[in-house]
């Protein structure tokens, strides 16, 4: 391969990784989520500050519309 193919390969690579940074979407995790339900972060979180994977009753609070599952009876 020659420089210029090689420098219009780096450009691609440059302009598909900033796409990917820009238009990656944005973590859903909120605060204002523990201010309602009254729990800590890491109630739903594994990371106890918040962020990332989440626990069971974080995938069933997500999958309940952003509310706590009712208890069984």
């Amino acid at each position: 391969m020659n420089l210029r193919v090689w420098g219009a390969v780096v450009a691609a690579l440059a302009v598909g990784g900033a796409l990917t940074i820009v238009t990656s979407p944005s973590a859903n995790a909120r605060p204002e989520f523990a201010a309602q339900t009254g729990r800590p972060c890491g109630a739903c979180h594994q990371n106890p500050s918040g962020s990332g994977p989440l626990k069971a009753l974080g995938a069933a609070f997500k999958a309940n519309g952003n509310k706590l599952p009712e208890k069984k009876k």
